[in-house]
């Protein structure tokens, strides 16, 4: 049986894009069953559309309590009977309760190191600037497991990208991005076929296994 995959997108959804496009040369090894994102305006959401897939904004503020919203959250998940659920430029941190639920099957794609440049408000063009103004010579997409902490879980697959001398967070923010859309649904395809995992809070396996 083919793993059941949940998206959740804050914003464009390209890192959605790379999944639903590997999805559809027979790469992934799994079915995006639905995408989830906590703004209306996100055009992940379009993109979930147009690929026939089941999309759903869920906002914590259109509940009366947290509860509720992790009820709802949770039901969602289980009505589309998802396995494993991919954080993909998602910017609201998971409930703990959903963390607990999902333990070990929530991943994440980071769009450099970590923890160096992770952690609460460390997104997108940010990081960027970070890695930058640090001199460091390589940057690159970092995949890892969720946990209740920002950017925290244990890595399953980083990519090295050089930082040239003339790099802007924009030149950088390019070539990064173009090596998540490789890695991400590679570690997607790998997890499917149990070539990655999480046991006892550490990753057993590895890409090339």
């Amino acid at each position: 049986m083919k793993s059941r995959v949940g998206v959740f997108c804050s914003g464009s959804g390209t890192n959605l894009q790379a999944l639903l496009d590997a999805e559809a040369r027979g790469q992934l090894r799994a079915e995006i069953a639905l995408v989830v994102s906590n703004r209306p305006s996100a055009f992940a959401l379009e993109r979930a559309r147009q690929a026939g897939k089941e999309a759903v904004c869920l906002k914590a503020k259109g509940f009366e309590s947290e509860e509720a919203y992790v009820e709802a959250l949770l039901g969602l998940l289980e009505r589309h009977r998802i396995t494993l659920i991919c954080l993909a430029g998602y910017l609201k941190k998971l409930p703990a309760s959903v963390v607990h639920a999902y333990a070990g099957r929530i991943i994440n794609i980071h769009p450099g190191p970590i923890p160096e440049f992770g952690g609460p408000g460390m997104y997108g063009h940010r990081v960027h600037e970070a890695v930058i103004a640090s001199k460091r010579r390589f940057s690159g997409p970092t995949v890892h497991f969720v946990d209740e902490e920002y950017d925290h879980g244990p890595t399953i697959a980083h990519v090295p990208v050089e930082v040239r001398p003339d790099d802007t967070p924009d030149s950088l923010a390019a070539r990064v991005l173009k090596a998540e859309h490789d890695l991400y649904p590679r570690v997607v395809a790998a997890m499917a076929q149990g070539k990655i995992r999480w046991e006892g809070g550490r990753v057993v396996g590895s890409l090339d296994a």
